[in-house]
């Protein structure tokens, strides 16, 4: 005799029908466009703020950075556009050629004379100031393939064998490859959001803890035997015990985010961002905005992710299918989770891991990206089911 009945997905058991029968068409989210916009400007305004000092002493152009984002949020609109405008179903079809890409692109920056190594981090492809990260476009890649084979594999995702095992494959595979770059924060990104993906479809969470419990082994391996991670780890359980080296980030972005009190120092006004603070327009770039803008503009920044996942999670629930479900599931899981992630970073809340902070970060593969999960977001939001409220 069967026991409790299982966990719903969070996605209804919806026929997969085509986005032409029993829908009504909608205009853009104003909550979500907004919340996006907001985002883009503060990060245009912040990436200004916190590279001017490192713009100036590399270029001798305090906005060398901020025109190069302006540069990519052009080139990230227009891709947003075309995203926001196309028929989202054709993504279905070619979801095993993205994953495909997705594959070969993160491969290929491991190969010699191909990857650009920045930092001891062979991640970029590209010449000159013009280079992309593929691990980002792995991503989206990712979040569409998976989106595909869970709106035909129904509920079989609620077994291991046939559900589960086969649809990890895919997001492990790129893990592993962007592993060896090394970049283990986008890694870990990439398995997160397939577990959610998968947690939305309806798979039982034993099946997710065990998978958990089998790569924790791994995982610690890798980060053990490691020194730079050993000391990453390290230096986040106690951060001040060496300050001047391993714990150097995190004491850094504490500090700044600190002095900037309840209003903050002004903007502009930083002092971390003049050589104290590393990487201060990418991966701390919230420590800035902590302390150009206190406690308040930073509780505003995610305060508005917080809308971005409220309303992006409205339009998935909405989708006229299942494919729209989990491609905005997916997208939104893939913004959310990274924008958590990082302000966990600055805040000493996560290890650290070089990840950008969604639409504020300079980065011009980050940008393009999250701009045309949003764009896909909207997509899907163009259309409502007749049943939904």
């Amino acid at each position: 005799m069967r026991s409790a009945a299982r966990r719903r997905p969070l996605g209804d058991a919806r026929e997969d029908r085509s986005p032409l029968r029993s829908f009504v068409t909608a205009a853009p989210d104003t909550l979500l466009v907004s919340s996006v916009l907001t985002l883009v400007a503060i990060g245009m305004i912040m990436v200004y703020s916190a590279s001017s000092a490192q713009a100036y002493s590399d270029y001798h152009d305090p906005a060398y950075y901020f025109k190069h984002q302006l540069i990519w949020l052009v080139i990230g609109g227009i891709a947003a556009f075309f995203a926001y405008r196309m028929d989202y179903h054709a993504l279905r079809k070619a979801a095993p050629y993205l994953l495909i890409a997705s594959i070969v692109g993160v491969a290929a920056v491991l190969v010699p004379h191909v990857g650009i190594v920045v930092n001891g981090a062979r991640r970029w492809i590209g010449a000159g100031s013009f280079t992309l990260q593929p691990s980002e476009f792995a991503k989206l890649g990712s979040v569409v393939y998976l989106a595909a084979m869970l709106t035909v594999r129904g509920d079989r995702i609620t077994q291991f064998t046939k559900g589960l095992f086969p649809l990890l494959i895919p997001p492990l595979l790129l893990a592993l490859l962007v592993l060896r770059e090394p970049d283990m924060g986008t890694a870990s990104l990439l398995v997160m959001v397939a577990f959610a993906m998968f947690f939305a479809a309806g798979a039982r969470i034993p099946h997710l803890l065990g998978v958990i419990l089998v790569i924790l082994p791994p995982v610690a391996l890798t980060v053990l035997t490691s020194s730079y991670r050993r000391a990453r780890v390290l230096a986040f359980i106690d951060p001040w015990k060496d300050p001047q080296n391993t714990g150097f980030h995190i004491v850094q972005s504490l500090l700044a985010l600190g002095s900037g009190g309840l209003l903050g120092a002004g903007l502009g006004a930083s002092r971390a961002k003049f050589f104290y603070l590393p990487e201060q327009s990418t991966d701390f770039i919230f420590s800035i905005i902590g302390e150009e803008l206190g406690l308040v503009g930073s509780l505003f920044v995610v305060l508005l992710f917080v809308v971005f996942a409220y309303r992006a999670i409205r339009i998935a629930i909405a989708a006229p299918d299942r494919f729209g479900f989990f491609l905005a599931i997916g997208c939104t899981a893939m913004i959310v989770i990274q924008a958590f992630v990082n302000i966990g970073v600055v805040t000493s809340s996560w290890p650290v891991t070089g990840v950008p902070l969604p639409f504020i970060s300079s980065g011009g593969s980050s940008l393009i990206v999250n701009l045309v999960g949003f764009a896909l977001i909207a997509n899907v939001g163009r259309f409502r089911r007749v049943d939904a409220h």
